[in-house]
């Protein structure tokens, strides 16, 4: 125990030294930031309708960070993306067009256009691979089958569905509502009448994560509470109070050591999992709207609701700005 809190001391001590490196490109707000399967690649999904990827290095020069592509097709918003979790050069988008592109994310060519019935808000990759699940504002879940890049089947649910995503292991398949419920269903049946409900919060519920190792997932909430939850047991084992505002985002370390958070609030909270304690906190200038570890190494990527001017901080800021804090 001693190596371990040795350990975590240490951590803490570099994110007091760590630096943060920003990232200029689109010309409007950024709603969605990810990383590829190596953590070479970020992509960033914009109101002004494109995505692009950034090529990263675990550096302190900025000189080696640079934005290598520009993705552009949608015709609305591109409000959430994700990568396959098996290919590290293809990215799938969901934009409020009404439609998920795949892109192949060497050429920036667009690979398919997937047509649904609403203007998508979420997206999620299974992890073996062959299936991306598309998220509307009407609570349709479409269902890609990606040897076909087409819907195999669509789900209306009877409640407002929020982020949706794959447990680790491709067994279950998760949803956040506005009922404050973490609705877990059998994958790949979904059948209703073997859904587990979970009642997480008293208020709506945003988002959810999951650790590396898929042992933990958290949600964030409208009551402005990160909770902490046993994968396999669905108990929850924690809850973070530091947020005053309802949680927008959430992801892990690439280690499952920490957990990002954050909200309307002028912060991002790094807390250890272990303890729940406060790790970090990194200052932010506006809302934020997307937290993203790498999955390889100790970089937080975060973008939010930046706008060309004085900042709340009293800075100045340029709106569709991507931060990476961690080198």
């Amino acid at each position: 125990l001693g190596n371990q809190n040795e350990g975590r001391m240490a951590v803490d001590n570099s994110f007091k030294r760590a630096t943060t490196h920003e990232f200029v490109g689109h010309k409007k707000k950024v709603h969605s930031v990810a990383w590829n399967c190596t953590g070479r690649k970020l992509a960033s999904g914009s109101v002004d309708q494109s995505a692009r990827i950034w090529l990263v290095e675990n550096t302190s020069s900025s000189k080696d960070n640079k934005s290598d592509l520009e993705l552009k097709g949608h015709t609305d918003s591109v409000d959430q993306l994700c990568w396959d979790p098996l290919n590290e050069n293809q990215l799938a988008t969901a934009s409020g067009d009404k439609t998920m592109r795949l892109w192949d994310t060497r050429s920036g060519k667009c690979l398919h256009t997937v047509a649904t019935q609403g203007e998508n808000i979420n997206i999620a990759w299974s992890p073996d691979g062959q299936h991306i699940a598309v998220g509307s504002r009407d609570d349709i879940i479409s269902f890609v089958d990606t040897r076909k890049y087409k819907v195999y089947k669509e789900q209306n649910f009877p409640f407002e569905v929020n982020e949706i995503g794959w447990n680790k292991a491709g067994s279950e398949f998760y949803l956040t509502t506005g009922l404050g419920t973490i609705e877990v269903m059998q994958w790949p049946s979904m059948a209703m009448e073997t859904k587990m409900s979970l009642a997480a919060h008293p208020a709506g519920c945003y988002c959810i994560a999951f650790s590396p190792k898929g042992e933990y997932f958290a949600t964030g909430s409208a009551d402005a509470l990160v909770s902490l939850w046993d994968t396999n047991e669905k108990i929850c084992l924690n809850t973070l109070t530091r947020l005053d505002w309802p949680v927008r985002t959430l992801s892990f370390s690439h280690d499952g050591q920490y957990i990002a958070s954050a909200s309307e609030d002028l912060r991002i909270d790094i807390a250890d999992v272990a303890t729940g304690e406060c790790a970090h906190e990194i200052q932010c200038r506006s809302a934020m709207n997307s937290v993203a570890w790498s999955p390889t190494a100790p970089l937080l990527a975060y973008a939010g609701d930046d706008r060309e001017g004085v900042d709340g901080r009293g800075g100045y800021s340029r709106e569709g700005i991507i931060r990476i804090f961690g080198f």
